[in-house]
């Protein structure tokens, strides 16, 4: 009798270290912005202020966002919001996740980057699919606007009220733009010392 036994190997091609340590951040976003907005929705009544600090520069309040960022969409239907603003959303945060498991090109601050992006996405999807009111925002900062201004957002007094996740999404986001742009400059650096 011969032996015709098949030798399946495991290899995590995908799972590899590189990979997974800068989904810690994911983790880490995620929990930081929904305790912190736990403890403004039980301590600060909404549309309440907790706190002024710097003369005012930077309050914490409790307010509630059905829509987007700055707002948007929430005059809109729940059935568009919630297409829009959850089913959307959370199939680009799979998908994104997708290429970042798959792609092995990506530098160490690109990977912690995207880390930090769908985590920051990932606590505001929380919000929109288990509160009804909307996303929790209670960071609320004072915008040196310019009052003669053309543009509408240059006459804001403060800026538009956020939360950690947000600013885990804009800090990481522009943190990714920094990167990429580093890594075309070596490859044209590369490229010419050729």
């Amino acid at each position: 009798m011969s032996d015709n036994t098949i030798e399946v190997s495991f290899k995590p091609k995908y799972f590899t270290a590189k990979k997974l340590i800068p989904l810690i951040l994911v983790l880490l976003v995620l929990a930081l912005d929904q305790l912190t907005k736990l403890i403004v929705t039980d301590t600060i009544p909404l549309y309440g202020m907790g706190g002024s600090f710097f003369n005012g520069a930077l309050r914490i309040i409790h307010v509630n966002n059905p829509g987007i960022a700055f707002s948007i969409g929430q005059g809109w239907s729940l059935a568009v919001r919630g297409v829009l603003f959850r089913i959307i959303p959370l199939l680009v945060i799979l998908v994104v996740l997708g290429v970042y498991m798959r792609n092995d090109d990506f530098s160490q601050l690109q990977r912690w980057s995207i880390a930090g992006i769908v985590g920051g996405g990932f606590g505001n999807l929380i919000d929109r699919f288990f509160r009804s009111e909307g996303v929790v925002d209670f960071i609320d900062v004072k915008w040196f606007g310019i009052s003669n201004s053309p543009f509408k957002f240059l006459r804001w007094e403060r800026w538009p009220t956020f939360n950690i996740a947000d600013s885990a999404v804009v800090v990481c986001g522009i943190l990714l733009i920094i990167s990429f742009g580093i890594a075309m400059k070596r490859a044209k650096n590369a490229e010419a010392a050729e």
